[in-house]
């Protein structure tokens, strides 16, 4: 049974279906229930939009970076790095020695990988990421603020204005509240509140205004394409309409999950399960893996669009070799390939605390890949919290420790123990490596084309520091020289 069977609520109101559900224009479900019958429902944007009700449950707004942080003739970031903290024998692979990785030197000498070509030219030393992860605050709350209906395009506001013109209890369907979402990185999201007749709640949707310059990406006809055949199968909001550039989705009545419910057993163990169903799904389209050929389209163009230094501080011209060595060393015949996710971070998960279920969201970068990927990319995104003052830092003294992560794939595969387990958790966690080629290489491009307030270049140089000091501990073939012992414990 679906979780957005629980979370949405549907009237039995007809309608005729829309011959073509990939035109510009409102949309009907094909279960012939008429969208304007349906209470409003939410999505959510790399790496956070909360679509969680704004009445009960306040955004937590992100204060944003002002200016580019970084020295574009450095190509890296100026803004501190995050430490790396001492987290027992189950979690060393992640907090060797309790050190840095970051520009840290052993009783050998410092460590020989890019990332000290990276950290010497952003000038980060090892006090100052300890000062700014000390003064970071951790969720600031703010009341959203409604703005002004011209905001969205005038197609938008348009279809908005006829949608509610069809609900009985919407008492003016031109007198819609605008909410922008914070936290949105690939588009603008925004939530739209109409009064209503029973005077305690009011009718929501979620509009949606694609980012510019995003395209190389994903294809965005193949993102709704996924959109439409998740919603058709209960998996995710239905959507209501589509415009020039974006869309209107119903508004799920459930909460956005915060950074700390991922570390929550029982809520945990929902989102295993629920991840299970969704690679199990069977999507029309290639059921082969799209990782490697779309990391190496999104490194030619971060090549193209950087410049010359930028990619030499980044060591562009080098991960070419290192994703013909994954792809070498992870492929096989054994792994589990799935309709994957590929983002789920705690933005993208919903929870319904009445039916305690959850329902995943934000399908952009959805396509089959092996399991394993999705499930460490879950992992790595416990290191970040999009909603502090500082979102783009990361902390991976957070990265779940062996106990955790055993956990989450005992729920995942509805199995006790045993050798199927062991095998997918070495799995998972040699594809984090991947995960951190992907989103550094993401955020390259991202921080040329995308105009949100975000340290795309920070977060990328964290994500190449995080991979060239694990590496060593993670391929058994790796050239790379190891700047400590293998501890103990750590499962690989």
């Amino acid at each position: 049974m679906s979780a957005a069977e629980d979370l949405v609520n549907k009237t039995e109101a007809g309608g005729k279906e829309s011959q073509d559900n990939h035109i510009t224009g409102l949309v009907k479900n094909n279960d012939g229930v008429n969208p304007a019958n349906h209470q409003a429902a939410g999505g959510a944007e790399r790496p956070v939009s909360d679509q969680t009700d704004v009445d009960r449950n306040p955004t937590s707004e992100q204060v944003g970076i002002a200016g580019n942080m970084v020295n574009n003739q450095a190509g890296a970031a100026e803004t501190p790095a995050k430490e790396h903290v001492t987290g027992g024998a189950e979690n060393s692979v992640h907090n060797e020695a309790g050190a840095s990785i970051s520009g840290m030197k052993d009783e050998a000498g410092v460590i020989d990988s890019p990332v000290n070509s990276i950290v010497t030219a952003a000038e980060i030393s090892v006090s100052s990421q300890a000062d700014a992860a000390a003064n970071r605050k951790e969720n600031p709350v703010e009341t959203p603020v409604a703005c002004k209906a011209d905001r969205l395009p005038e197609e938008a506001q348009e279809m908005l204005k006829s949608l509610a013109s069809h609900w009985e209890d919407v008492l003016d369907a031109n007198a819609l509240q605008v909410f922008p979402l914070k936290g949105a990185m690939t588009n603008e999201v925004f939530q739209i509140k109409w009064p209503t007749s029973t005077g305690e709640t009011s009718r929501k949707v979620i509009v949606r205004i694609y980012g510019e310059g995003v395209d190389v990406f994903f294809d965005r006809s193949q993102e709704i394409q996924t959109f439409e055949f998740m919603s058709k199968n209960g998996q995710g909001p239905p959507l209501l309409g589509r415009f020039a550039n974006g869309r209107v989705e119903e508004f799920i009545h459930a909460r956005t999950l915060s950074a700390a419910d991922l570390r929550d057993p029982t809520i945990s163990a929902l989102i295993a399960a629920k991840l299970k169903d969704f690679h199990d799904l069977d999507m029309p389209g290639e059921k082969e893996v799209h990782l490697w050929n779309k990391l190496r389209n999104w490194l030619s163009e971060a090549k193209r669009i950087s410049s010359p230094k930028e990619a030499e501080a980044f060591y562009l011209d080098t991960i070419d070799k290192e994703i013909t060595l994954l792809e070498k060393e992870l492929s096989g015949s054994h792994q589990m390939i799935g309709f994957c996710h590929n983002d789920l971070q705690y933005g993208n998960i919903m929870l319904d605390e009445e039916t305690n279920s959850v329902t995943i969201i934000d399908y952009e970068y959805a396509c089959y890949n092996p399991v394993a990927f999705d499930i460490a990319n879950h992992f790595c995104e416990m290191a970040a919290n999009y909603h502090t003052e500082e979102p783009h830092i990361l902390d991976y003294s957070k990265y779940p420790d062996l106990k955790e992560r055993k956990r989450f794939v005992l729920a995942y595969l509805s199995a006790s123990d045993g050798s199927e387990v062991e095998q997918l958790l070495q799995e998972i966690e040699k594809y984090t490596l991947a995960n951190h080629l992907f989103w550094g290489v993401w955020g390259i491009i991202s921080a040329q084309v995308n105009t949100i307030h975000f340290d795309y270049k920070e977060y990328a140089k964290q994500r190449f520091q995080e991979y060239w000091a694990r590496k060593p501990y993670l391929l058994i073939n790796s050239e790379a020289p190891s700047p400590y012992n293998v501890p103990e414990g750590t499962g690989i």
